[in-house]
Formats: C-alpha cells, sequence, structure tokens
C-alpha cells in the first residue's frame, strides 16, 4: 500500500527575510526541562527493565511530571533549603505480567533520583527534594491495541516540526548549551536554571539571559555584579563566533542592585523557591521554542518510545525535515514537516505526511519534489530506527 506522502510547495517568506523573529530555550535547570528530563529519564528505565524480562517493551507513558517548587533562604557565601521542592511521577505502565507483579514504581523512584543526582551537583536529592511516585495500571483498551507487537498507534496524534535552524535559532541553542557548558569552567557560580530569550528586528539580535546564581558560591554582592559582567562578555563573546548580526546581551534584568535584589539560589534551580514545571511546556524536540514556526503543543517526554506517535512523530519530523534541508541546501529555504496517525492504525502508514516546501527564487520544484518524497517514504518504513536511537540515548527530546 502506498504512503499518504504529499508535498507542495508554498509562497511565503522565510524566516530570514521576516523582520521579526522569537526564539526561546529553556535550560536543563529549567522547571519544565526538569519535569520533561525526569520523565524521560524514567520511560527509559522502564523500557529497560520490560526489555530484560521480558525482551520486549510493553505499554507505559510517563509523560504526566510535576515539579512544585520548594522555599529557600539563598544568602551571599551560603543559604538553605527550608522546604523540600515535590516532584510528582505520573503516568501509566505495565505493572503486572501473568500475574507477576513488576517493580514499576521501584525503577521510577530510581531513575528519577539517579537524573537528579547526575545533572545537579549543587541540589542533594535525599533531602532538598520529595519525591513521590503515582504511576499507575494502563487503560486496558489502549494496552490491547500496544500489545498487538504490529507498532499500531496508540493515539490519534500528530508531529511537528521544521529545518534548517534560522541564524537566531541556533544562536539561541548554542548560547544556552554554552553558558551550561564550557562556561561552567570559568563561572561555576552560574547554576543549571538557564533561560535564553532571543529577539531578532531586522539585522539585530537581542539575547535576554535568565540565570540562577548559586548562593554559596559567591561571597558578597560585588562577586556577584562581577559574575553578571563576565557572564554578558562571555555571552556576547560567544555570540560572535554564531553570528555576523548584531548583538545585544542583557542578563537577569529583574535584578536591582539599588534595593539588594538579586537572583539569587541555592543550588542554582529556581525550582527551589516556589517556581513550579510540568512536562510539555517547554522546548520541543530541536530544543527550542519557536513561536514564528509551525509547533506540536504535544509533550514527547515521557511517552512511549514503540507506538506513541506523539513522541515517534515529532521525532521523525525533525529527522525529515533536517534530511530534506540538507539534500536541498541553498535551494530549499524552509522544510516544515506534519505527519498525522489514526489510533489503532500502523505507525509506519500515518493517515498523512504532508511536506510543505519554500524555494529560493529561480528553483523549481520539480527538481526536488521526487527526492523528497523518496526521503519521507524511507524515513516511514524504517521507523524502528526512532526507538533504537531513544533507547541508546542518541536522541534528546527537549
Amino acid at each position: 500500500m502506498a504512503r499518504n506522502i504529499i508535498v507542495e510547495t508554498i509562497d511565503e517568506i522565510a524566516i530570514e527575510d521576516q523582520n521579526v523573529e522569537i526564539v526561546e530555550r529553556k535550560g536543563i535547570g529549567h522547571p519544565d526541562s526538569v519535569a520533561d528530563g525526569l520523565s524521560e529519564s524514567v520511560s527509559r528505565a522502564l523500557c529497560r527493565m520490560y526489555l530484560d524480562r521480558y525482551d520486549r517493551i510493553l505499554h507505559h507513558n510517563t509523560d504526566e511530571t510535576q515539579v512544585v517548587g520548594g522555599q529557600s533562604a539563598p544568602k551571599f557565601g551560603g543559604g538553605a533549603i527550608l522546604e523540600p521542592i515535590y516532584i510528582l511521577l505520573v503516568g501509566r505502565a505495565t505493572t503486572e505480567v501473568n500475574g507477576e507483579r513488576l517493580p514499576y514504581r521501584t525503577t521510577a523512584l530510581k531513575a528519577a533520583y539517579e537524573y537528579m543526582k547526575k545533572n545537579f551537583q549543587h541540589l542533594d536529592p535525599d533531602w532538598d527534594v520529595t519525591l513521590d511516585c503515582r504511576i499507575g495500571q494502563g487503560s486496558v483498551d489502549l494496552r490491547g491495541v500496544y500489545e498487538t507487537r504490529k507498532r499500531l498507534s496508540n493515539d490519534t496524534s500528530f508531529g511537528v516540526s521544521f529545518a534548517p535552524l534560522s541564524e537566531t535559532e541556533k544562536l539561541t541553542l548554542e548560547t544556552e548549551r554554552f553558558i551550561n557548558g564550557p562556561l561552567k569552567k570559568k563561572l561555576p557560580e552560574v547554576g543549571k536554571d538557564v533561560k535564553v530569550m532571543s529577539c531578532r528586528e531586522g539585522k539585530t539580535i537581542n539575547l535576554t539571559v535568565a540565570s540562577a546564581i548559586v548562593s554559596p558560591l559567591v561571597k558578597d554582592r560585588d562577586h556577584y555584579i562581577g559574575v553578571i559582567d563576565d557572564l554578558r562578555e562571555a555571552v556576547a563573546d560567544h555570540a560572535t563566533k554564531c553570528t555576523c548580526r548584531d548583538v545585544k546581551v542583557d542578563v537577569n534584568t529583574a535584578d536591582n542592585y539599588n534595593k539588594d535584589i538579586f537572583y539569587l539560589t541555592v543550588s542554582g534551580l529556581s525550582m527551589e523557591n516556589g517556581d513550579d514545571g510540568s512536562v510539555g511546556r517547554g522546548n520541543r524536540v530541536n530544543g527550542l521554542i519557536t513561536p514564528f514556526r509551525p509547533m506540536s503543543m504535544e509533550a514527547s517526554a515521557g511517552k512511549n518510545p514503540v507506538t506513541h506517535v506523539g513522541k515517534i512523530y515529532n521525532l521523525l519530523s525533525y529527522q525529515i525535515a533536517c534530511k530534506i534541508a540538507e539534500i536541498g541546501k541553498g535551494d530549499i529555504l524552509e522544510a516544515r514537516v506534519r505527519i498525522l496517525a489514526q489510533i489503532g492504525k500502523r505507525i509506519d502508514m500515518p493517515q498523512a505526511a504532508s511536506v510543505q516546501l519554500i524555494y529560493a527564487k529561480g528553483v523549481k520544484p520539480s527538481r526536488y519534489a521526487s527526492e523528497v518524497r523518496g526521503v519521507v517514504d524511507e524515513c516511514l518504513e524504517n521507523i524502528d530506527r526512532i526507538t533504537t536511537q531513544i533507547l541508546r540515548n542518541e536522541l534528546n527530546v527537549f
């Protein structure tokens, strides 16, 4: 049966030629990213448990994690977390097989604990976090669809993505990665909770960085101001390696030094003091929030990697868009991909796979139409690769 692949040319202004562009990136320590990271770590741990016991991944979706902020009292040179952060692991899983009860809650709690221990060195998950697991048994109907081994979609949903990333999008992504990566050696005072918001107007990009500062590592007011100045300078310098456009950088704009208002945190995470987080409110699978581009509201983190198209199709759409952009480099300015599934139908045979292309001036669409269709067909034919890549930790979902 032939797949329903629709390739069309659209006559729109490419993002790089538009006058205004807004892009956001929530770093790994942002409460929404924390919720995403925990959900995904729990899902992958359950996958490993199921594979070890039954050589197959059983039904589960752990994409409803909630982070409820605690209370803290940061101060220069110290501080304390007064009330722990509350984290609720929520979702559905296969909890029993042939009368055998499975350690799904223990597996989930261990995965969440290890994720926090690995990624947030200034947070003590033993004392600073209350972990609660309320993952329960899934719907019988959905499990029936899932367990047919035929890779049938367990939802009527769609995936959306685009490529290539614009210069502003790349800058936004790389700025956060730089702050939470190489810059940590120079500025350990900068916490993991980093958010980057970019606004391009014409040829000027305004970067607004919000960065939690680790209070025990900052001795006084002057030290804090020095860290912010160094962070601003480092980000501005790094930006010159990503773009030739003029870049203006602002850091922690809510600070008011005259009123002794500083973005201080004990752990480098805003969730220690009232900032909450939920799965799916943060980055899409390309690592960005892009209001000027097509996006899905579907949360990818925590969904099972076998039949949940809310996860698989978003990842697949991004891979397809990137491949199309690569083969049409310079000729295809934008590739937009949307894939729709029906519950109970094979995930490699979507109801519709739509590709919209914006071509450079003078390029004939007929030159790429067949090749683009071939890319989509090949990726759907080999959709199992997405599951394998997830299990090998080769794909990010936020």
